[in-house]
């Protein structure tokens, strides 16, 4: 028998990753080029050094130096979640990054096909690119979350343009409903969006 307690759990915040890598200087200027943030670079005599970057928009930052980790550099694979996967490959290329074509997948297990998903749903397409020393990360494109994957209590968004992409869908889901409604303009426009992109980010069924 389960005698796990459903009280709250104490938060345990992924804060840091670390990625093994065989130069540090270059490691250095390569998640510099890509816009990622410094957030810290700490050497401690010959034998320790870390740094800190973090990717626009995440709440979670990588580490990687000297003294940190017995993994081989180019071993670690990541995933980037992206809200558009074409403007997020464009991004990256025009910083120097060597990223693969968009993909997409049927289903889970289905193999890869070449584009984007043609009805762009979420978790559907991917991209991939690797550090100078082979370490993965894998663009996916995310713009609604599966059912239990987000916390309810909780409506927060990583950047103005993350924001901007739920205002979008939003605004294109109100131009139906106010269609089903005979064209009537719905003064209450504000609350229907909001309960739209708080439905969509809980994961529970949109409103329509």
């Amino acid at each position: 028998m389960n005698t796990a307690r459903k009280t709250a759990s104490a938060d345990l915040k992924l804060e840091v990753v670390v990625i093994p890598v065989s130069d540090v200087d270059r490691a250095k200027r390569f998640y510099d080029g890509l816009g990622w943030r410094l957030d810290g670079d700490f050497p401690v005599g010959d034998t320790f050094r870390v740094v800190q970057f973090t990717p626009p928009g995440s709440p979670s930052s990588i580490h990687f130096g000297t003294g940190l980790t017995s993994a081989a550099p180019g071993s670690a694979n990541g995933y980037l979640v992206v809200s558009d996967i074409e403007a997020a490959r464009a991004e990256l290329i025009g910083r120097g990054a060597d990223v693969s074509e968009i993909i997409h997948r049927a289903g889970p297990g289905q193999p890869a096909i070449s584009g984007h998903d043609p009805e762009r749903r979420s978790y559907r397409s991917y991209a991939a690119f690797n550090d100078p020393d082979g370490n993965g990360w894998l663009l996916q494109e995310v713009t609604e979350r599966l059912p239990g994957r987000v916390d309810t209590d909780i409506t927060a968004f990583t950047s103005s343009t993350v924001l901007a992409a739920a205002l979008r869908r939003a605004a294109a889901a109100h131009g139906e409903h106010e269609k089903r409604s005979g064209g009537k303009h719905d003064e209450n426009w504000p609350d229907w969006y909001a309960d739209y992109i708080v439905a969509e980010q809980a994961g529970q069924p949109l409103p329509t």
